[in-house]
């Protein structure tokens, strides 16, 4: 095996790099380190490397992963790299430790892991819910979905309260120097949507610890719901559009494409008003039938109205609807993220300065790259 100490990206930039392994996936042989996990809430069936210094989530453990045309390979020295089928080393690469939290329980004997896992190198994240409305009846599921896989599978527990995330807030920045928390949530059948959980958990965590909080839901019916959060200590929403065009909104996400685009657009001018331009998020999944047009121009209005697109690969999970849905390609995602790139370098919106979230950690989408070289 080649010099796995460096890296050898030739003539492809990072970014085009990390957009190649993060849409066809990585062979991952026992490698030491976090290994990441299968199933559940996303990122799913991926593991955190460093590469260059940038860390990615890059699936691992999906379908298409195992017809990758990259491998991860440890020399005996311990040294990792990305390689090619010919076995050509690419990329000196850094797998993210095990955790240190992962191998404390609560006092009720719950493992902090089935609580909260690692994202990233830094990041926090936890489902509040492991359930969601519309789950069980895939008629009505988001297709890609598998939030209630590791729920099945006995990792992790169907509501977390939030004296158990506090608990494991703490633990996690004082053994694993977290920066900060990611907190989502199924939607519950209620009209706040998760808001009122996410606002009980981020007051819990702030008073144990001082830790930058993203919270994920869906956009709560009454809009006084952006205030409460802000208030118990939620520094950053995300709300998530996932697809844009109509009828792939029918098609991919049948239940939640009720909560029309125009409700998504009038919710993210209410939640800006509260928590700033640039501190609001939303997903926009690249590869399940949006044309490069419209996830761009899609892109621009929300960067109009103070929302950060986090535009990322479509990663298709095992045991979902979706398993065997083709990743986008990294020509497609490449000309997104130089469109979204430049739009976000002409603003006033940046990754690096929100305070928390998917966007902020950057590892499951290679735009911040592009958004910095634009």
């Amino acid at each position: 095996m080649a010099d796995a100490s460096k890296p050898a990206l030739a003539s492809q930039s990072l970014g085009r790099f990390v957009t190649e392994l993060q849409v066809q996936g990585l062979v991952d042989p026992a490698v030491a380190g976090n290994q990441g996990r299968r199933g559940g809430a996303g990122p799913s069936d991926h593991r955190a490397l460093t590469i260059a210094g940038t860390t990615v989530m890059v699936p691992v453990y999906n379908a298409v992963s195992q017809d990758s045309p990259f491998r991860l390979e440890q020399a005996a020295d311990g040294a990792v790299a990305v390689t090619d089928r010919p076995g050509t080393n690419l990329a000196a690469v850094e797998p993210p430790p095990q955790p240190r939290f992962y191998g404390l329980s609560t006092t009720d004997g719950t493992p902090y892991s089935a609580i909260a896992l690692l994202h990233g190198r830094d990041v926090l994240a936890t489902t509040l819910l492991q359930t969601c409305i519309r789950f069980r009846d895939r008629s009505q599921s988001c297709q890609f979905c598998a939030i209630e896989q590791s729920l099945e599978d006995g990792r992790t527990l169907v509501r977390k309260t939030p004296e158990q995330v506090a608990e494991v807030a703490e633990a996690a920045v004082r053994l694993d120097g977290v920066r900060q928390l990611v907190m989502t949530t199924g939607t519950p059948n209620s009209d706040d949507r998760g808001a009122r959980l996410m606002a009980e958990t981020a007051a819990a965590v702030k008073a144990r610890v001082d830790l930058p909080i993203q919270g994920q839901c869906e956009p709560p019916d009454d809009p006084i719901w952006y205030l409460r959060m802000k208030q118990a200590g939620i520094d950053s929403l995300g709300m998530h559009l996932e697809v844009v065009d109509e009828a792939v909104r029918r098609r991919v996400l049948p239940g939640k494409s009720e909560l029309s685009l125009e409700r998504y657009v009038e919710a993210f001018e209410q939640a800006v008003a509260v928590f700033g331009r640039g501190q609001v998020s939303t997903y926009l999944l690249a590869g399940l039938g949006d044309s490069t047009s419209t996830l761009i121009s899609c892109s621009e209005r929300l960067i109009a109205i103070g929302v950060y697109p986090f535009v990322v690969p479509f990663v298709p999970i095992s045991g979902t609807p979706l398993q065997h849905h083709p990743a986008p390609s990294a020509d497609f995602m490449v000309e997104i993220y130089e469109a979204v790139g430049r739009l976000l370098a002409e603003s006033d919106i940046r990754s690096d300065r929100m305070a928390a979230g998917c966007a902020k950690c950057g590892a499951c989408s290679a735009l911040s790259l592009f958004e910095n070289a634009s």
